[in-house]
């Protein structure tokens, strides 16, 4: 505001000092002056002025976010779903008796003491991480012990239940869930969503979410960054028992979308079982009508065998779209020797060339024919970005800015984006692509939606409005799928 002011009393001072010492100086420059200055004091101040950066660009995403012509109208959604238990990692680990000694990342949990190591290998990188816990009377005592926390809650929990209720909270949505549901999850899930009677059981499957926030310590481990790490024995999900009952379902459901979730949860079946069962998945998926796009959402994995099965024979020659974030990414590139493969883990904020470069490497794998892909969306905690193979896809910048949106929201549990508590930590200009030089873009509060093309294939990127004291961090890659497949329109 203060060069404002200084620039109309200059310019005052300008226009009389002119008018005393030449007198005879045109009245028409006079008058251009003049009104000059009357426009610069008469005028609205200006949008920049009045917002911080957060702001503006919340109501930048705001404008810029339009329905799609076209609605899905019914979704169907499997075959994940559980009840989260959220608590405190380090006050159950503590209650546990157990103490930090070492972290080392165990890829299938069988005692408590390998939960603690696992636990700090992530909290000390700030990363999310999903396990399954072998030992069912173990798993049990620890279960017993996180339930009678007080500052436990309880919420709906598996990607797809997250996201079957982030869908039903639209009004022209209708949402069939098929997965593990008892009676616990049944009384927290959306009224709208409907539950075949073959998905009810009698027992609840229950996950613990072991939280942590940004500079927490436990041990020598100090988080970086709010996360979480999931363990369970979950034998359900673990077996996609739903699977089955979820594509029986299509044919009287008839939905435009099916959404497809908790594959990562067979990794604690044996080597044989699991192949056996993505081999049902594989032959099951290959039944779904070709008018019904199918949409997966991956999740943590540590078997390198079992990503490349599900990228080379079991699920992405079916599917048409895939959600995941920085830690699945990396992982996908490093089983199936794909670019940047030599990473081994992410330093900060992941580098936006290398996100891109292999993004495209997912995509261009359609053309020949390991993949049916058409649409990536991708998220870490700092940016979005959503690709898409031109001409299949409309409305992703809506997409990809609805995405950002919830995510700084639902982080805070706030309905929408409050400035004072989000914080920007993305690049504002970058390398699109660290194979290819020259590609550079750029966002800014104005414009806050940067695309590019990379050989048919488009590029929309987005910085997050990053929650400063994350309230709750789990289900937030399910919240920001389901709104940006909200927000996409299906080219038909």
């Amino acid at each position: 505001m203060w060069a404002k002011a200084l620039c109309i009393g200059l310019l005052a001072f300008t226009v009389g000092l002119l008018n005393h010492l030449q007198p005879n100086i045109p009245k028409a420059a006079i008058g251009y002056l003049s009104s000059s200055l009357q426009s610069i004091i008469s005028a609205e101040p200006s949008y920049s002025s009045l917002q911080s950066t957060e702001e503006a660009f919340a109501a930048s995403w705001d404008r810029l976010i339009v329905s799609p012509r076209k609605q899905w109208g019914r979704v169907a959604v499997g075959v994940n779903a559980c009840v989260d238990v959220v608590l405190s990692g380090v006050s159950l680990l503590q209650a546990l008796g157990l103490i930090a000694h070492s972290a080392k990342d165990h890829l299938v949990l069988s005692s408590k003491e390998e939960l603690a190591n696992t636990f700090m290998h992530y909290m000390q990188q700030g990363a999310a991480a999903e396990r399954f816990y072998s030992d069912s009377n173990s798993f049990a005592d620890i279960s017993s012990q996180a339930s009678q926390d007080p500052r436990a809650q309880h919420f709906v929990g598996g990607n797809a239940a997250l996201i079957a209720q982030r869908l039903a909270s639209y009004p022209d949505m209708e949402v069939l869930l098929c997965g593990p549901v008892g009676p616990k999850l049944h009384e927290l899930l959306n009224e709208k969503i409907f539950v075949p009677p073959e998905s009810l059981q009698e027992q609840d499957e229950y996950h613990l979410i072991l939280e942590y926030k940004a500079g927490e310590q436990w041990g020598s481990a100090q988080a970086p960054a709010a996360s979480r790490f999931i363990f369970s024995h979950d034998l359900s999900n673990g077996a996609m028992t739903s699977l089955e009952v979820l594509l029986s379902s299509l044919e009287e459901f008839q939905p435009n979308l099916l959404v497809l979730s908790g594959l990562h949860m067979m990794e604690g079946l044996s080597k044989e079982s699991r192949e056996e069962r993505l081999g049902q998945a594989a032959a099951s998926l290959s039944g779904v009508p070709s008018d019904i796009l199918i949409h997966l959402e991956l999740a943590s994995m540590t078997d390198g065998d079992m990503m490349r099965g599900i990228i080379y024979q079991q699920v992405f020659p079916f599917i048409s779209s895939l959600g995941l974030n920085e830690q699945e990414l990396l992982f996908l590139s490093q089983s199936a020797s794909g670019p940047h493969s030599y990473i081994s883990a992410w330093s900060g904020v992941p580098d936006i060339g290398i996100v891109s470069d292999i993004i495209f490497w997912i995509l261009k794998g359609s053309e020949n024919k390991t993949s049916a892909l058409t649409r990536v969306h991708f998220h870490t905690l700092a940016y979005h970005i959503l690709a898409t193979i031109d001409g299949f896809w409309g409305n992703q910048m809506s997409a990809v800015a609805a995405g950002a949106r919830i995510a700084g929201a639902q982080a805070c549990a706030n309905e929408t984006i409050d400035p004072s508590r989000v914080t920007l930590k993305s690049p504002l200009e970058f390398s699109t692509s660290q194979e290819q030089t020259g590609g550079t873009a750029r966002v800014s509060s104005q414009e806050p939606v940067a695309v590019w093309s990379r050989e048919g294939v488009t590029f929309h990127f987005t910085p997050v409005l990053v929650c400063k004291h994350p309230t709750r961090t789990v289900g937030l890659g399910d919240a920001i799928s389901s709104e940006g497949l909200y927000f996409s329109e299906a080219n038909s």
